[in-house]
């Protein structure tokens, strides 16, 4: 039996477990911290239940997907709940809330600006378009070669595709009014790049947002990352928490034999490193069997890193919904001091999720739950005096909006920002998102899922493909068990779930190289 181990336990972690274990082969996923679930790790206290990393549930299709991959729905693990409004724009002389259902929103789109509410009809469409194919033909591929891409379909779709126009330019052909703009600018705001930079093949995040709609697994994020984990246990995947790896062994012939952690030599068939890419290549390996160089990372655009809050209150907010986008203050100068001059921002846009809006668990009665973020540039230092700068400004613009007192109630605070994100993590550079989806970043042009120099050893998560995000994670972790299947010639197998080509196609794990 085919034995492999998976560093790491995020989304991608967890993704590549359940499908290599459900072909029959041993899994065991060591996870450095003490909860499985990476960057999307729990924090309670008091009574409050923090999600520490992601709290937005875009992208359902994605999730149900990968769940029917093994006979099972997402329901059979957490209760889902779409939102509306799916959020709330606060702008500086205006708030808008964005609700639930494409003709809303385009009714909406009309009262802001005469003749929004059809050109958003027809964004939308060629929105839709670019999901469905991009879904299809480009995300759920390894990218290890530009052969994988030679087809009829895509060539014919490479237009509309919109690969080399900005998604900045795309929507400004369709909107004058700025707040209009900023609307569907801000799906992009963490992908790597300002908008100008991004291509316009991303304005499928706009389909996501407005058609597929806002949901919220009741409990949180973490019911998402419990839900897989039981689903793994029950495939027979074993966890190994507080199991920091310190090497990848590799012998002579450039194979890797096993890993060792925290001292015990671990053996196995298989390595994939579900931590961040850098980490696991540049202090797990030994520099003959590095694929990457130290040179070629630091040439890399990465994602943004942030600054977080995770703050209880003991009284009950008014003018919050569940999601909030605080957009009052300039969007492009935080912009540019995220990706051009690289230095704390000056006035931040934030983020204010408060889930207790929507779930009475996350909070003791009377009390509001806020996760607060402010996005920033990566590679940043900090320190404690810094951190209650910024609070005291995102609360202060806060109780404007509100108007009403929150400082004198915050009963819980913690703050997490890039430091962090190394400590725990081992994130390159303190980024939380991973490598920014810039055009000279996307694909093949990405780091490798497969190591060139250790046979055995393969990738996943948010710095290879497909790129950042939860659903991207989840397609990350089968996109590398489809590669396995393929490399060890197991497609043969009496596997129920994974047998052939046709059969990964069916439940979603699609391969051009099959």
């Amino acid at each position: 039996m085919t034995k492999v181990l998976i560093i790491g336990s995020g989304f991608a972690g967890l993704s590549a477990a359940c499908c290599l274990a459900a072909e029959g082969m041993e899994v065991e996923v060591f996870e450095k911290n003490d909860q499985p679930g990476g960057r999307a790790r729990l924090l309670e206290t008091g009574g409050f239940k923090f999600d520490m990393g992601p709290s937005w549930y875009w992208m359902p299709d994605v999730f149900e997907r990968f769940f029917n991959n093994f006979g099972k729905r997402a329901s059979d693990y957490y209760d889902l709940k779409k939102l509306d409004p799916s959020y709330s724009v606060f702008f500086e002389d205006a708030a808008i809330e964005i609700p639930s259902g494409e003709q809303n929103v385009i009714h909406l789109f009309e009262t802001i600006e005469k003749g929004a509410g059809d050109k958003l009809y027809k964004f939308l469409r060629e929105a839709e378009y670019k999901y469905q194919v991009g879904i299809e033909e480009l995300v759920y591929k390894p990218s290890l070669s530009y052969l994988e891409f030679a087809d009829w379909r895509l060539a014919k779709s490479s237009l509309r595709l919109d690969v080399f126009n900005s998604l900045s330019s795309h929507v400004k052909k369709y909107f004058k009014n700025p707040k209009l703009i900023q609307l569907l600018e801000f799906p992009v705001l963490f992908l790597g790049a300002m908008p100008s930079k991004i291509p316009a093949l991303y304005s499928l995040m706009n389909y996501a947002d407005i058609t597929l709609g806002t949901w919220y697994p009741m409990g949180g994020m973490y019911k998402v990352v419990e839900g897989m984990t039981r689903l793994a246990e029950s495939l027979g995947v074993k966890f190994y928490l507080n199991s920091q790896v310190d090497k990848i062994l590799v012998n002579s012939s450039g194979e890797s034999y096993g890993i060792n952690v925290t001292g015990s030599e671990i053996k196995g068939d298989v390595i994939i490193g579900g931590a961040d890419y850098h980490h696991v290549e540049q202090n797990l390996l030994e520099k003959n069997f590095r694929t990457y160089s130290e040179n070629y990372w630091d040439s890399k655009t990465l994602a943004p890193s942030c600054l977080i809050f995770y703050v209880g209150l003991n009284k009950k907010l008014k003018k919050l919904t569940h999601h909030n986008l605080f957009f009052d203050a300039d969007f492009t100068k935080h912009a540019e001091e995220i990706y051009l001059t690289k230095e704390w921002p000056s006035n931040p846009l934030f983020y204010v999720c408060c889930p207790s809006k929507t779930d009475g668990s996350v909070a003791p009665p009377g009390c509001e739950n806020l996760f607060v973020l402010i996005p920033t540039a990566v590679g940043l230092s900090d320190n404690e005096e810094l951190r209650e700068k910024y609070f005291q400004l995102v609360m202060k613009r806060m109780e404007k909006v509100a108007g009403e007192s929150i400082i004198p109630f915050v009963q819980f605070k913690k703050s997490y920002a890039g430091s962090d994100f190394v400590s725990d993590y081992n994130s390159y550079k303190g980024n939380a998102y991973g490598l920014a989806n810039t055009l000279s970043q996307t694909a093949i042009l990405r780091p490798s899922i497969k190591s060139k120099k250790v046979k055995n050893l393969y990738y996943t998560g948010q710095l290879t493909v497909p790129g950042p995000g939860v659903p991207p994670a989840l397609i990350s972790g089968q996109v590398v068990a489809t590669q396995i299947f393929k490399d060890l010639n197991q497609f043969n197998s009496a596997s129920k779930l994974f047998s052939s080509s046709k059969t990964l196609k069916k439940h979603g794990i699609v391969s051009t190289t099959l």
